[in-house]
């Protein structure tokens, strides 16, 4: 009944980094008025000609180093930052039912506690994802275990 097999940590890292990171990074390089800049902009993110086309480049990088499992640790500390900074533009305000500074309330139908828990969801499971590679590292089938030797 022993449930820890650490190689297979590497389904968690592609579900961050090659499912989301990697290809959201992609995204907000190659339509910034849709995911990128314009979106920043809309949500009320400050800079979003500049905050747009970085953080679609730390999630790309980011994302590539996590699916390799590749400095993986300090891989997460950067998407961590960018999940929490979305949760707080773009799921409180739903939550409490207002803008937020400077963070507007999308159109959305609902609001309250249970709307911004169905629209956080996926965030919530990428923060929680990037949290655990965090603490457990890359696992067995990495470069972080080839190049140093452990993946811990």
């Amino acid at each position: 009944m022993a449930t820890d097999n650490e190689r297979w940590r590497i389904l968690v890292r592609l579900i961050v980094g090659l499912v989301v990171f990697f290809p959201e990074g992609i995204q907000k390089l190659a339509f910034p008025a849709i995911l990128g800049a314009g979106r920043f902009a809309r949500i009320g993110i400050p800079w979003p000609d500049v905050l747009g086309p970085f953080v679609g480049c730390v999630e790309l990088v980011c994302g590539a180093l996590i699916i390799l499992g590749l400095f993986t640790r300090l891989a997460a500390i950067p998407l961590i930052v960018t999940m929490i900074v979305a949760l707080i533009s773009t799921k409180l305000p739903i939550l409490l039912g207002h803008d937020v500074g400077p963070f507007q309330l999308s159109d959305i139908k609902r609001l309250g506690f249970w709307s911004a828990q169905h629209e956080a969801r996926a965030d919530l499971c990428m923060l929680l994802g990037c949290i655990y590679l965090l603490i457990v590292g890359a696992g067995g089938w990495s470069l972080d275990r080839g190049w140093f030797g452990s993946a811990r």
